[in-house]
């Protein structure tokens, strides 16, 4: 997610009150947010969620549906979900 300069600070405040309740959903096995160093407008979200399905149902709740529409006002640009598979070697 990449902040508007000038709303870098609420940004980082609405993608920080979704750590808790979103750690505390069933499946949730992993939820970080990192910052870019290089480029403080910059965030991301590293997710790991015992199914597809569960992250599915994580993107439906009410902290995500309400953080969404709060993302309109604060993001430089639409959204990117990157959905990836661990391979094995």
């Amino acid at each position: 997610m990449r902040a508007k300069k000038d709303q870098v600070s609420a940004l980082r405040d609405a993608l920080l009150a979704l750590v808790k309740p979103t750690r505390e959903e069933a499946g949730c096995v992993q939820y970080d947010l990192h910052q870019d160093q290089t480029n403080p407008t910059d965030f991301l979200f590293y997710e790991i969620w015992q199914s597809r399905e569960i992250w599915q149902q994580h993107m439906e709740t009410p902290h995500l549906l309400d953080f969404r529409t709060k993302a309109e006002g604060l993001l430089e640009e639409p959204l990117r979900i990157w959905e990836l598979s661990k391979i094995e070697s």
